[in-house]
């Protein structure tokens, strides 16, 4: 398959489940390096009453799932819209290193959806407590915890 004919498949579930009111026009697929659909998904927000639930997220899911690993290091992800900062930070998480997308952040704005005030708050150092207060507690039972998963050499992700 083409790229286009991948996004295509995106662009498929995002309209069937959109039209069943599952979420926003918003749809994923990751391949492997053979280039075989490992996971189609779509925006499932208001179905699953979960904000993080976008297709992006939901793709990769289906995807480490699937594979039975964390690591997608060797897949590719294609959306329908260029991924909202958490969607970019889970691919991130997900070593995915390609991303083809469609639609732009700008497009997603003039229909609604906030992107760009979350790419704002992140550009301020997150210090808007009108959108998000962030508050710093006393860390030293933590490091415990910290100090333990090194020494015990557990998994790095």
């Amino acid at each position: 398959m083409n790229d286009k004919e991948i996004l295509k498949l995106g662009i498929e579930r995002a309209m069937e489940t959109m039209e069943k009111n599952f979420g926003g026009p918003f749809g994923a697929v990751v391949i492997d390096k053979n280039g075989d659909i490992v996971s189609i998904a779509s925006n499932t927000v208001l179905k699953d009453n979960d904000p993080t639930a976008h297709a992006e997220v939901n793709a990769i899911r289906k995807a480490c799932e699937k594979l039975n690993t964390y690591d997608l290091k060797d897949c590719i992800l294609y959306t329908t819209c260029y991924p909202c900062p958490m969607c970019l930070s889970a691919t991130i998480w997900a070593n995915i290193k390609k991303i083809y997308y469609a639609a732009t952040k700008e497009d997603a704005a003039k229909i609604g959806f906030r992107d760009d005030y979350i790419y704002e708050f992140i550009n301020k150092n997150c210090d808007d407590k009108s959108v998000l207060e962030i508050v710093s507690m006393d860390k030293e039972e933590v490091l415990e915890l910290f100090k333990k998963y090194e020494e015990e050499k557990k998994t790095i992700y």
